[in-house]
């Protein structure tokens, strides 16, 4: 890994060579207000043209993925230029590849010094929405996962052991519950859009909820399996709130409080609980049904090379990419956001190591995405994903049965999806 981490420096002195005459790359990134990052992105596009005089960068700040997304879908509809680079969500890239809005990378990969190494360095859970069709289309930029999170003191005080299978999860949300959740939740899993949360369950029962751009499991019996797991939580378990769980901002204040046990969430939120909680908190990917059969699944946002730019814009946007995803920078932006390292010699910086000496759960984390699995991204994403929230919470509900929501979710999926097989 140290041999891999030096020779991505390296690689970057030499990435671009001297133009004609100065090329404009630009950067679209999703954050509306002047943050830790805007500071690392503007130090870095200095850097990198002090480096390559010939090359100037602009970033262009913007208020969250869908502006970014609305933002190059409105310049290349009226006949102008996108931002070079954008970053933009990971599951966007069928849409994104079918309405011509982004380019292939596999070329620029071919050319660029080090070009494939680089590109095979990402982590592998993160590669799978970045490809479409046997061609590369996107970079991992800032990924999360889902994981779970325990108050390791509490598990501790009450002589439980850190739950590694559904039945210990549900036994252990039971056991820490305490006045039928009016002190303390086991667990509480935010639900109010479930498809992601609910992903890690699936996984950890056997089966991903799609297969392929085209191809949904939403009806598989692994994954009513893993509806009915959901359920028993607070049916069978009674560790759970019942039903539907409004709860993504409250969850991770309640886990800090002491209000909640154990929450399934973002790894983007370790920084915050870590910073709020008052006791030992502990990470690891979500328990599957059976022993040894951990799950997690990935999201965030990857970086695109925009339609309609020239070679040498094309290629100075690549060097500056390559540039943003050194190893070095990967490590320094993970700390300083919260996000997971997409490479794998950014876990062999110095800058990472000392990430791992203030914050050590980061490191479970990373090893979470051992057993990730691609978040859902089909053809129609918008559409699919809707109808499978709408039936997971019927289910949730106890509207529809498991078995009948689901069926229900993946005979409209399949008509959402004729015409694209």
């Amino acid at each position: 890994m140290k041999k891999l981490a030096l020779l991505g420096s390296a690689l970057l002195l030499s990435l671009t060579t001297a133009f004609a005459a100065p090329v404009e790359v630009s950067l679209a990134y999703p954050v509306a207000v002047d943050a830790p990052i805007t500071a690392l992105l503007k130090g870095w596009a200095q850097d990198f043209m002090a480096k390559n005089p010939d090359v100037k960068v602009t970033l262009v700040f913007a208020g969250g993925y869908p502006d970014v997304k609305t933002a190059v879908q409105t310049a290349l509809q009226g006949g102008a230029k996108a931002p070079t680079l954008a970053v933009m969500l990971a599951t966007d890239v069928y849409d994104l590849v079918n309405a011509k809005y982004v380019d292939n990378l596999d070329d620029l990969v071919a050319k660029a010094p080090g070009g494939a190494a680089f590109v095979k360095d990402f982590l592998p859970a993160y590669m799978g929405n970045s490809t479409y069709k046997g061609k590369l289309w996107s970079l991992p930029f800032q990924r999360s996962a889902v994981v779970l999170y325990y108050n390791a003191d509490l598990l501790a005080e009450s002589k439980i052991a850190p739950p590694k299978t559904w039945d210990e999860l549900g036994k252990a949300a039971q056991a820490l519950t305490v006045d039928g959740g009016k002190t303390r939740w086991g667990i509480e899993i935010p639900t109010e859009n479930p498809y992601w949360t609910f992903q890690p369950l699936a996984i950890g029962g056997g089966k991903n909820v799609f297969t392929d751009d085209v191809t949904v499991n939403f009806n598989a019996p692994e994954v009513v399996d893993a509806v009915q797991f959901y359920n028993d939580l607070s049916k069978k378990y009674q560790g759970t709130p019942a039903g539907v769980q409004v709860a993504w901002g409250s969850s991770t204040q309640n886990f800090a409080a002491g209000k909640t046990a154990m929450i399934v969430h973002t790894t983007g939120s370790l920084a915050g609980i870590l910073k709020t909680a008052k006791f030992k908190v502990g990470v690891s990917a979500v328990p599957g049904k059976k022993a040894g059969s951990w799950a997690s699944v990935t999201g965030g946002g990857n970086l695109y090379l925009t339609a309609g730019h020239s070679a040498e814009e094309r290629q100075a946007a690549f060097a500056f990419a390559q540039f943003l995803l050194d190893p070095s920078r990967v490590a320094t932006f993970s700390a300083a956001t919260g996000y997971i390292p997409n490479r794998t010699a950014a876990t062999a910086t110095p800058e990472y190591k000392a990430w791992l000496e203030k914050v050590p759960q980061a490191a479970d984390a990373v090893k979470a995405l051992a057993s990730a699995g691609p978040e859902l991204a089909t053809q129609n994403v918008n559409g699919v994903r809707s109808l499978f929230n709408k039936y997971l919470q019927s289910a949730f509900n106890g509207a529809q049965s498991p078995k009948d929501a689901l069926d229900a979710a993946q005979r409209d999926a399949d008509k959402a999806l004729a015409d694209f097989k």
